[in-house]
């Protein structure tokens, strides 16, 4: 049995300050450096077992193996989503579905900062709330370059739109979890949200259009970006605070997109914008409303089977005692499970962490979105079996480098956690007493740049924003929505998001380019957010 160590040099500041080398070498990995992705995750990896195992005394064989089970939880399940859902989008394209989607949109509107706004905004928010785990950002900023724009632009585009949904992905299993982890209600959590993270939905679709046409863009599109904005977070207010976190996406969403679409029937911007060298889309060719909903059916499907996943009737059949317990299978990993202990403040008391490795062949997430691919090829007479499989082969193709960096930052992920290097981080900006408050949201901004999950985030540091909150007597509410918010403002420049972005766009080896275009929105982000609950913990919220 190991016991976790939070401050080896008996300073918090320098041993916080050790813990975070490994992420400061990922940040000049890809910004000074310009390392691609893959290069700069396995360096990383390296760096932080070094770190966890000559700084933090962790016992090489527990090292090893934690970095390993990360590995493999990159592969199973979030590889295995990320993998089904581009298969998924070359289905649709093979089948020539998209070339419907595109003409559908452009009929719409030949403008692409309101192509920005149905595709990149709406229904990345639609497909974040419904499935969530990368599976918005694969199949929006995909969408975008069918639709003519600049690959590495349409990719940072998404990623700075899923700053509006992030909090409320997957039918709202971040709020859920973080609300578990801190002994809170969900509507506790949900509606101190509301303070916080309407105003960013309401600013995103204004942020998009000015870093694709400036201020004149704004001007010329106005009208659409109130009616849109407003919709989406009028919809979003009223559902985290009557309704709770899980439909919060998926209604602010359909309710936004089928609004600017209706109003863009009435209304068009005097001067449509293309990006230069955009190819123009031509209206001409019209199809009917029957041939379009056909053509959307691949995602009507996805989102059914996600909804039916997601059920509790569903989950409880693989539960202790379900009808289908036996397909869920729990692995101890070797030389970790039971054999590390965190202990107080990160724990209530001290305790030995499990480490189980899920093999979920039937409730996995994507195994849902598997069913929406196989349903979509029988429903389809434009592609038989062989040419599906041949789809399935030039999409591992495509994915095994982003998916093997996943892995790679899955394994530093994991290791920090398991060696107490995250929470040696935590506890140092908890030493910052009335101040916490400013800084809470960098320790959920840290949490999800380290892990790229929200939910992940919530897990690691949602009990620490509690126990903290009652020891500077703030809202421990308050500070596990900071928690959350901050978070969500680093899926932005999340390693896991920005591999399966330039993946999607096949932009791979590009991801440090990628990673430059999103820094600086994800910090302005995370400042706003920062100040928002540093002026809200004076109120007594």
């Amino acid at each position: 049995m190991w016991l976790q160590q939070y401050d080896p040099f008996g300073n918090v500041f320098l041993s916080a300050l050790i813990a975070a080398l490994p992420i400061f070498f990922f940040f000049l990995a890809l910004t000074r450096f310009r390392m691609k992705g893959i290069l700069a995750a396995f360096l990383t990896l390296a760096l932080s077992i070094l770190v966890s195992i000559v700084f933090f005394d962790m016992p090489i064989t527990k090292a090893v193996s934690a970095s390993l089970h990360g590995v493999v939880n990159g592969l199973w399940p979030i590889g295995y989503i990320v993998i089904m859902a581009v298969w998924l989008y070359k289905i649709a394209v093979r089948t020539g579905k998209f070339k419907v989607i595109r003409s559908s949109i452009a009929n719409i509107s030949q403008d692409q900062r309101l192509q920005l706004l149905l595709i990149g905004f709406s229904f990345n928010a639609f497909l974040e709330g419904a499935a969530g785990f990368g599976v918005p950002i694969a199949i929006s900023a995909a969408l975008l370059v069918e639709l003519g724009f600049r690959p590495l632009k349409a990719a940072a585009l998404c990623l700075i739109a899923n700053a509006a949904s992030g909090a409320f992905g997957a039918i709202g299993i971040p709020v859920i979890v973080g609300a578990q982890m801190g002994n809170l209600e969900t509507m506790e959590l949900s509606r101190t949200l509301a303070y916080i993270l309407p105003m960013i939905s309401f600013a995103i679709p204004f942020s998009l259009v000015f870093i694709l046409s400036g201020v004149k863009g704004i001007k010329e599109t106005l009208p659409a970006l109130l009616v849109v904005s407003g919709i989406y977070t009028g919809a979003q207010l009223f559902t985290i605070l009557f309704l709770g976190p899980e439909l919060a996406n998926i209604l602010a969403a359909l309710l936004s997109m089928a609004g600017l679409a209706l109003f863009l029937r009435k209304w068009q911007p005097k001067t449509i914008h293309r990006e230069e060298n955009a190819p123009d889309i031509q209206q001409g060719e019209s199809y009917s409303v029957k041939e379009i909903i056909k053509a959307w059916s691949p995602f009507y499907i996805l989102t059914a089977t996600i909804t039916v996943w997601s059920l509790p009737s569903f989950k409880a059949l693989f539960s202790e005692g379900g009808l289908l317990e036996k397909t869920t299978t729990f692995i101890p990993v070797p030389f970790l499970h039971q054999e590390i202990q965190k202990a107080p403040p990160i724990a209530p008391d001290t305790v030995a962490l499990d480490a189980l490795f899920k093999l979920d062949l039937i409730s996995a997430t994507g195994t849902a979105i598997l069913v929406a691919v196989l349903l979509t090829g029988l429903f389809s007479s434009a592609i038989t079996l062989p040419q599906g499989m041949d789809s399935l082969k030039l999409t591992i193709q495509d994915l095994w480098i982003p998916v093997l960096t996943i892995c790679f930052v899955m394994g530093f992920a994991n290791l920090s956690n398991f060696a107490g290097l995250s929470s040696a981080i935590g506890l140092a900006l908890a030493k910052t007493g009335a101040l916490f408050p400013l800084f809470s949201p960098i320790l959920g901004w840290l949490g999800v740049f380290i892990t790229g999950s929200v939910v992940s985030n919530n897990a690691l540091f949602g009990h620490l924003q509690v126990v903290t909150g009652n020891q500077i007597m703030a809202n421990p509410a308050l500070l596990l929505a900071a928690n959350t918010a901050g978070g969500v403002m680093a899926k932005l420049i999340s390693p896991q998001s920005i591999a399966i972005a330039t993946a999607a766009v096949k932009q791979t080896g590009q991801e440090s380019t990628l990673f430059k275009m999103t820094l600086k929105y994800s910090l302005g982000l995370l400042i706003i957010v920062c100040l928002a609950t540093f002026l809200l913990s004076f109120t007594g919220i």
